[in-house]
This record gives C-alpha cells, sequence and structure tokens, in this order.
C-alpha cells in the first residue's frame, strides 16, 4: 500500500497545473505585447531603407539610358523604357532593370516618374505606405532630389 501512495505521488508531479500554464501564458503575452510594437518600427524602416536603394538603383538605369539614348524617357515612356525597348529607339542598350518588379517601391505601388522634373532634370519618388505627400516613419516620402 505504501508503494502505491509514492508510486501515485510521482505520477502526479509529471504534468504541469492549470495555473502554471496560465501564469507562462501570461508572462509570453506581455513579452509579445512589448516586443510587437518595436519589431513593426524595424520592419517600417527597413522598407523605407529598401526604398532608398532601390531609388539609387533606378536612378543609375535612368543616367544609363539618358547615356545611351541622349534623352531620358518621355513621361509617355515611363519607366517601362528600362525594361523594354522603346518603339524607334535604335540606341537603346537595354533593359537597364531586370525586371518590371524593380519598378514598383517596396509598398507594391509603381515609382512616381515626372519628366521635365521640378527638382532636376527628372523627378522620381514614392510617396510611402500612405501613398501620401509627406509623412513621418514609414509613411515618409523617398525622394531622387
Amino acid at each position: 500500500m505504501a508503494h502505491r501512495r509514492c508510486k501515485a505521488g510521482r505520477e502526479a508531479q509529471h504534468g504541469f497545473a492549470l495555473i502554471e500554464l496560465l501564469v507562462v501564458l501570461a508572462i509570453l503575452g506581455m513579452l509579445a505585447a512589448v516586443a510587437a510594437p518595436q519589431a513593426l518600427r524595424y520592419l517600417g524602416s527597413a522598407r523605407h531603407n529598401a526604398a532608398k536603394l532601390q531609388l539609387q538603383g533606378l536612378s543609375s538605369a535612368l543616367d544609363l539610358f539618358q547615356l545611351d539614348v541622349g534623352r531620358y524617357p518621355s513621361r509617355e515612356e515611363g519607366l517601362a523604357a528600362l525594361v523594354q525597348r522603346p518603339t524607334g529607339q535604335a540606341r537603346w542598350n537595354g533593359p537597364y532593370v531586370r525586371k518590371t518588379e524593380q519598378l514598383q517601391d517596396p509598398w507594391q505601388r509603381p515609382w512616381h516618374y515626372r519628366l521635365p522634373g521640378e527638382h532636376g532634370s527628372y523627378d522620381l519618388f514614392s510617396l510611402g505606405a500612405d501613398d501620401r505627400p509627406g509623412g513621418l516613419g514609414e509613411n515618409r516620402d523617398v525622394t531622387s532630389w
């Protein structure tokens, strides 16, 4: 009989009590509440930084197009002229970007291209996550000027 009691006592200690599980879940919930906003901030700044790098690459591609063709793509041709030869352009030596997906900003919207530019020969910009002028954080504009 003593043998059974001792064995039953050991078996009861093998699992977790419901209260212990609830305490662990509460701690994990608090950690997630603290860490999630910080992780979202890092994600937002990462997209903005990626947009800056992408803008520099597109600017270089536009400059190469201008060196080959003698002009920047017209407003009608747009940035698509960096991927596919515009009609009647014998001196086009592209493609200047590999994929049409590179013509979209990190928020999956086309880059804004303006020729003639208000700030330079051309203006190339993204309006950020909110697709509105101005903004803070991930909503900041990314511009070529």
